[in-house]
């Protein structure tokens, strides 16, 4: 059987950390799946059975150039063309650009993950965070120690040389040891079975067709209609800034929005956060969200206002940006981010020629990654269920064993965990507590609030949260949350023993590692409150 796998990466961009509103799908810890397919996915495994005879059946196999083509060439369209590749599948690998750099484009292969989202943004969150360190030194006896200046140049030039590395790893290593060609071309639909391909460097078009497609373009930035919008930036320019805002207005609650404040604050500049809402991070827990809020007032610069939103931003003589909000109240910066959101990417690619259904700018898809059209699959951040890059990974990585490789293995959505890279680290897998009360009703909430030992010794006013969620009925921890230094690295082990199904008791019989602030995870012993049939209960009867 010859099995061909050509991957078109219109943009580039299949995932990302970056999705503002991802959180409610992600704390709820179901599996996503579009309400108009479910009926069609009820028996997962007659579904499984038809996907993979389909694309091992020889049937009119010459008639095709390959045996899937896939769009996107980020975390989720690599990983699926790696994988599909070592299964035997032919593998072709389209993207638009291959090395990274700015406008229109911004990512390249690899995605926004490694070009302008999580990989140079944790690079400045590392950047950021040093001024606290050296402010806490002189409590451990340093003198003289001084956060010294900031050289913006020099970051974005190393920065630079890293996501460039990282390019070649992706195009040389990655694919092509793997067995798939890499092109630097777009790619749009022509019908269910082919793409017409524009390749970059010439402009030429040709036509390639494929038994199935793959589309993992992932998303894009979305900016509101207001007058002078034009002036601001998103998540993809201030990767390219050739200078360093003194004065930033970061727009947005959700986690992208929070992170760039956070750094750029850390960096010096002066940050002012503007949210539409009364409380940022909607859809994580509500005690995460009370407790960065005051983290933030209480041990940032950042100037945090709430039921706050844009109207009008004007350019000033000066090159200065005038930002005007609902009420007339004005604030001048030298730069404006918006971060109120993400879309779908899937402009040019004339997705009606296939007769692919959308949902406003996404795709929906079954719990294979399988559209409306029985030969085309979308992964990633363009199918909005959970907008992280490790979820993309999982998608691509499963469609292309289930269609390739001869296994049953639909996506698993539910206890995902993640980081918000603020400063304190918000780290969480599984259900919220407001969550856990709607689907479960009895839990049991172990928390505890505290000052880490790095912290107090220097007596610096900067406090942790650890919290534990239990079902009652099962005691079976279903949601763990944490606001501290490191909170991500600590989470994801944790995320193994509640995927698996860890009960409290578990908890409670591992040892803790001493003295660590992670060891509070095993030692807290007595729940804080308790919730029955849905209502809160501070103590037993």
């Amino acid at each position: 059987m010859r099995m061909s796998f050509l991957l078109l990466c219109a943009t580039a961009r299949s995932t990302t950390a970056f999705h503002a509103s991802s959180s409610q799908h992600h704390h709820r810890g179901a599996t996503v799946v579009s309400s108009s397919l479910r009926s069609a996915t009820s028996t997962s495994t007659s579904l499984f059975s038809r996907l993979y005879q389909s694309s091992s059946s020889s049937d009119d196999e010459n008639d095709y150039d390959y045996d899937l083509l896939v769009i996107g060439g980020g975390s989720g369209g690599v990983r699926a063309s790696r994988i599909a590749s070592g299964h035997g599948a032919k593998v072709a690998l389209l993207e638009t650009k291959l090395s990274h750099g700015v406008d229109p484009y911004y990512s390249a292969i690899g995605g926004t993950c490694v070009n302008v989202g999580c990989v140079p943004k944790k690079l400045m969150v590392f950047a950021s965070r040093y001024p606290a360190e050296i402010r806490e030194m002189e409590g451990y006896g340093w003198k003289g120690a001084s956060e010294g200046r900031f050289d913006w140049k020099v970051f974005l030039e190393n920065k630079n040389k890293e996501i460039t590395r990282l390019n070649n790893v992706y195009q040389n290593f990655v694919l092509k040891n793997a067995g798939v060609e890499v092109i630097e071309a777009r790619g749009s639909l022509t019908g269910p079975n082919s793409i017409e391909v524009h390749t970059t460097a010439t402009g030429e078009t040709s036509t390639l067709t494929a038994k199935n497609i793959l589309i993992a373009v992932g998303g894009w930035p979305f900016k509101p209609d207001i007058p002078g919008i034009e002036h601001a930036i998103t998540s993809n320019e201030i990767f390219y800034l050739e200078e360093q805002p003194k004065r930033m207005v970061v727009v947005g609650g959700g986690f992208i929005a929070l992170e760039f404040a956070s750094i750029m604050d850390g960096l010096g500049s002066d940050v002012t956060l503007m949210y539409r809402g009364d409380l940022f991070l909607r859809g994580f827990d509500d005690d995460m969200r009370t407790h960065l809020r005051e983290e933030m007032e209480n041990n940032s610069g950042i100037d945090v206002k709430f039921n706050t939103d844009p109207k009008e931003i004007r350019k000033q003589e000066d090159g200065s940006l005038l930002v005007i909000d609902q009420d007339g109240n004005e604030i001048e910066c030298d730069s404006i981010l918006y971060a109120t959101g993400r879309k779908g990417k899937i402009d040019g690619l004339n997705l009606d020629a296939a007769g692919v259904h959308t949902e406003r700018s996404f795709i929906p898809v079954n719990e294979y990654s399988q559209t409306n059209v029985p030969s085309i699959y979308a992964v990633g951040d363009v199918t909005d269920r959970i907008a992280l890059t490790p979820v993309a990974l999982m998608e691509g990585h499963r469609l292309a064993d289930t269609v390739f490789g001869g296994m049953d293995r639909p996506v698993d959505h539910e206890f995902v965990a993640s980081t918000v890279f603020t400063t304190p680290e918000i780290g969480t897998v599984g259900y919220s507590e407001q969550d856990a009360v709607e689907k479960y009703g009895d839990i049991d909430v172990y928390k505890n609030r505290f000052r880490a030992m790095k912290h107090s010794f220097p007596q610096s006013e900067t406090y942790s949260l650890f919290k534990l969620i239990v079902e009652t009925k099962t005691q079976r921890v279903v949601g763990c949350h944490v606001a501290t230094d490191g909170a991500g690295e600590m989470v994801q082990g944790v995320a193994i023993a509640i995927k698996m199904g860890a009960t409290k008791e578990d908890f409670d019989n591992t040892i803790g590692i001493h003295p660590t602030s992670a060891e509070e995870l095993v030692t807290m012993r007595t729940p804080s409150y308790y919730y029955r049939d849905g209502q809160k209960v501070d103590k037993l009867e």
